[in-house]
Order: C-alpha cells, then sequence, then structure tokens
C-alpha cells in the first residue's frame, strides 16, 4: 500500500496510470480516511503553498519591536478560525489584548514570553502551548536576547477576533519570567 500511496501522489504517474490513483482513493475513501463534508457539495480540498502569502510587518499601534506577520489561513464562512505564524525579533511583543473566544499560541522556534493580567511574567519555548481563555488580557513576545515564532490561532466572534488595548510597558516586559519546573 505504501507503493501505492508513493505513486498516487506523483502526478506524471496518474495520467499514465489512472486505475492506481482511482483505486488508491477508493481504498482511502473506503477506510474512513476521506470523508465528505455533511450538506456541502462541490468542497474541494485547498492547499496554499508556504510562500504564497505576502508576509506583513506588526503595526506599531500594536507591536512594540519588529515583528513578521505570515498569514497561514483565514476564517471563511462559517467557519471562524484564523491562524498566523508570527516571529517577533528579541524584545518585541504585543500590545495587551483580548481575544473574545480565547487564543491559541504553538511556540515553534526561539525563547519568548507571555503574561496574562494579574500573572507573572513566564517563558516559552519550542513545542508549547499557550492557551488563553475568551476575554482573557495577555501579551506575548519574544525573550530580550532571542527572537520567537509562534502560530497564533483564534476565532473571530461576529467578524472580530482580537480587540487591542494599551502597549506593555519596558518595566512589565522586564519583569523576571517565572521557568517552568525541570521535568
Amino acid at each position: 500500500m505504501g507503493e501505492d500511496r508513493d505513486r498516487c501522489c506523483d502526478d506524471n504517474h496518474n495520467q499514465r496510470h489512472p486505475a492506481v490513483a482511482i483505486n488508491s482513493r477508493l481504498r482511502f475513501r473506503q477506510s474512513g480516511v476521506i470523508a465528505p463534508f455533511p450538506g456541502r457539495h462541490n468542497t474541494r480540498m485547498q492547499i496554499t503553498r508556504a510562500g504564497s502569502q505576502p508576509s506583513a510587518k506588526g503595526p506599531a499601534d500594536w507591536f512594540t519591536g519588529t515583528v513578521r506577520i505570515d498569514p497561514l489561513f483565514d476564517a471563511a464562512a462559517p467557519a471562524r478560525a484564523s491562524a498566523a505564524s508570527v516571529t517577533f525579533e528579541p524584545g518585541a511583543r504585543t500590545a495587551w489584548h483580548t481575544h473574545p473566544l480565547g487564543q491559541r499560541l504553538i511556540v515553534t522556534a526561539g525563547c519568548g514570553r507571555v503574561q496574562r493580567e494579574g500573572g507573572p511574567v513566564e517563558e516559552i519555548r519550542p513545542g508549547d502551548v499557550v492557551s488563553f481563555a475568551p476575554n482573557e488580557k495577555h501579551w506575548h513576545g519574544a525573550a530580550p536576547t532571542t527572537a520567537v515564532t509562534h502560530i497564533a490561532i483564534q476565532e473571530a466572534l461576529d467578524g472580530k477576533a482580537v480587540d487591542w488595548m494599551e502597549k506593555v510597558s519596558d518595566q512589565q516586559y522586564g519583569s523576571k519570567p517565572a521557568y517552568p519546573a525541570a521535568v
């Protein structure tokens, strides 16, 4: 089956041997791996290729320092979720903000900091997943000497995914982070 799966991904092979591609897709469909969306007709898988969407600079009203935002996907109705890969250069950070339906960060590279209102500044590293509750006031960004990249996922409520607030002060940002306990 592995050989058929590899061949199924080879467009030239599928054009020369259409039965292999059809049989492979049929096996996957019968196994439940490919299932139609109930009530949707003509729904097609979409692949957004890496680098096909332009990067954007984080706006100065919402960020301190140099921030690059690489969109991953937007919410297309009826979906509400959107995501971006966000890279913060050393010392860069968001302003305080909330998300009406919460937010998840998946740290993919570097070393960063997060803080929720009333809580300590905490260090984050690759593999960490940070979850903020709906309307929880927070900020996130890079460590003072190390960049960080994370995937940010949030949902929109009535078309709005974030409420931006005041900037994080240098004193708030510079607080000594709480380090996670050794595992």
